[in-house]
């Protein structure tokens, strides 16, 4: 890239990063100690407020770039992630948004040991959730890796790296000094942004091709090098009977796991009420639904425009299809509009990042103190005291989730969020929907359910193409791939259900009728909610 792609697009760079830690320092300056502040944002926000922020959470690199990418490679089959995101949407307001606000109180064990043995299930849920968290963090390392090695002209390892740590860096200082509010209003700033140019560059597209939307797929089918089969199912996901199931096991990892996102569970307790919660969600799925069609927009877009052999020589795994469809339609490289407009769409791209990182990792970091620290430590602390812990566990978990983005740096975004729903729906879901809405659901129950797809889910990653034994993989030279499947979903999800089944009726514990009956009351009443 040219030196004015760089030098513009790091100025608006900065520009949202001297704003993002403006708000974070101001934020930080008031009531520090306050777990409520510090994990809730002291539930002041409206169901608007509240909705931009839950978009701007979901809207991640794996939206903007990856699937946008998918699309530009794949066609019809990349169309399918855009699906599972948005009916996700569907199981989260009419099965968790109310339920899980008037039961819980930051993180999802709230939830579940309502009404179990405290100590083992905020053990177990804490753990899966940290987990889920993790692989989601490295999807948008990931992204930030691609897109400044693209921005600075440069395809080394080192250019990656270091915008690897960069974002790190960034994230765990908004998550340790600013807590929810802070991160709630980067969301929605970023959330604004992002919808304001994924609009812009749609406009463009439609313009590039007098709104001829069939002339748009044809010239994508033409230039992606497959014809007419770019348009239709089986180019990704129908060429095998592997093929199939994976992308099976995909549709439900995507569909299910949303309800199981530590990240977009804990949004749900910054507003006042359940009722405000349930807005939030019709908010939400309004702000995402729209993306999500611009994104088939541009994806067609990109291939039509760049060209799909563009695209895999730029990056294999097709993350930079929006920034170069960018500079294409203001121009071309060399141009001013075109600078102007790769700019704009990188630094958006980089403040999705920054946005999304900070929420995951303020979830990971209050399952960690909220969950983790107080179970292990056998008597809860002050608030305080959690509160220090949280900070100290936001930096731990992102030097973890910085060493995975450098080894997974060659993997679409996309589908690393892909794994991190699976998880999330394996081992997360049947934990939360048993223990609202299974009278006889015990502590063992509870247990068995998170580990039991938890553990499922992790080993066949572990023993998948994604790992060993292909090309792409992680480790291309070895080969320990024994599950063909590159999605473990449609394996895991049914184990964790299974499990769970398994542990309360094996259990001697019997199940408490008079907890049952408050956590009913409260999950649908709001009566006794926090």
């Amino acid at each position: 890239m040219t030196g004015e792609h760089q030098t513009l697009a790091l100025l608006l760079f900065s520009g949202f990063v001297a704003v993002t830690l403006g708000i974070t320092t101001w934020v930080s300056r008031r009531r520090r100690g306050s777990a409520e502040e510090f994990y809730a944002g002291g539930r002041l926000f409206s169901p608007m407020e509240n909705g931009f922020a839950i978009a701007g959470d979901y809207m991640s690199a794996a939206s903007f770039l990856g699937v946008t990418g998918l699309i530009a490679l794949y066609g019809y089959d990349g169309m399918l992630y855009v699906v599972g995101f948005l009916v996700a949407w569907l199981v989260v307001l009419f099965l968790v948004a109310e339920l899980v606000r008037n039961c819980g109180r930051f993180t999802l064990a709230d939830v579940v040991a309502a009404r179990m043995s405290e100590r083992p299930v905020r053990i177990a849920a804490g753990t899966s959730s940290v987990t889920v968290s993790v692989l989601y963090l490295v999807a948008q390392m990931v992204g930030a890796g691609s897109l400044v090695a693209l921005l600075l002209g440069r395809t080394s390892g080192a250019a990656q790296a270091w915008a690897v740590i960069g974002v790190g860096a960034l994230m765990v200082i908004y998550v340790s000094l600013g807590g929810m509010r802070a991160t709630t209003w980067i969301q929605i700033v970023k959330a604004v942004l992002l919808l304001s140019g994924t609009i812009a560059l749609t406009v463009l597209v439609l313009l590039r091709f007098h709104g001829d939307v069939d002339r748009l797929l044809l010239t994508a089918a033409d230039r992606s090098g497959h014809g007419r089969a770019f348009l239709a199912p089986g180019l990704k996901y129908g060429g095998t009977w592997t093929a199939r199931l994976d992308f099976i096991s995909l549709g439900l990892a995507l569909v299910l796991g949303t309800g199981g996102l530590p990240h977009i569970l804990s949004r749900f307790y910054t507003v006042p009420t359940a009722r405000a919660a349930r807005r939030s969600a019709v908010w939400s799925i309004g702000l995402i639904g729209g993306f999500y069609l611009m994104t088939i927009v541009l994806g067609f877009g990109a291939a039509a425009v760049v060209g799909t052999d563009t695209l895999r020589g730029s990056n294999a795994a097709g993350n930079t299809a929006v920034p170069l469809l960018a500079l294409d339609l203001g121009g071309g490289a060399g141009s001013t509009g075109g600078t102007v407009l790769f700019a704009v769409v990188a630094a958006v791209a980089f403040a999705t990042i920054l946005a999304v990182v900070a929420g995951i990792t303020l979830a990971s970091s209050a399952s960690v103190a909220h969950d983790l620290y107080a179970s292990l430590r056998r008597s809860r602390g002050t608030a305080r005291s959690e509160v220090a812990v949280a900070r100290w566990a936001a930096v731990g978990i992102g030097v973890v989730a910085i060493a995975l983005g450098l080894l997974a740096r060659d993997l679409n975004v996309a589908f690393l969020v892909g794994l991190a729903f699976a998880v999330a729906a394996s081992a997360n879901l049947p934990v939360l929907l048993y223990s609202l809405f299974w009278r006889g659901f015990t502590t063992r129950g509870a247990v068995w359910a998170v580990y039991g797809g938890l553990i499922p889910a992790l080993g066949l990653v572990l023993l998948s193409p994604v790992v060993s034994g292909s090309p792409t993989s992680l480790f291309p030279d070895v080969d320990f791939q024994y599950f063909p499947l590159q999605n473990p979903g449609i394996v895991s999800v049914p184990l964790g259900f299974l499990a769970g089944w398994l542990g309360t009726i094996t259990s001697d514990e019997a199940a408490d009728e008079a907890k049952y009956a408050e956590t009913e009351v409260r999950s649908l009443t709001g009566a006794g909610a926090v």
